[in-house]
């Protein structure tokens, strides 16, 4: 079964949009979940200054 060429162009559209949210999305979404849990036992507390110095 063969895509027409504007299923074909939806697709593209949502796979760009897709991957332009991952990459703007990803690390932002890293560092939240880091400092939902906080700092393991034994280790400094996670600031958002420690992080932009070190």
């Amino acid at each position: 079964m063969a895509m027409t060429p504007r299923t074909k162009q939806k697709i593209a559209t949502v796979l760009k949009i897709s991957k332009t949210i991952f990459h703007w999305g990803f690390i932002p979404t890293v560092l939240y979940l880091g400092f939902k849990k906080g700092a393991d036992n034994g280790m400094p507390e996670i600031k958002l200054m420690s992080i932009l110095w070190y």
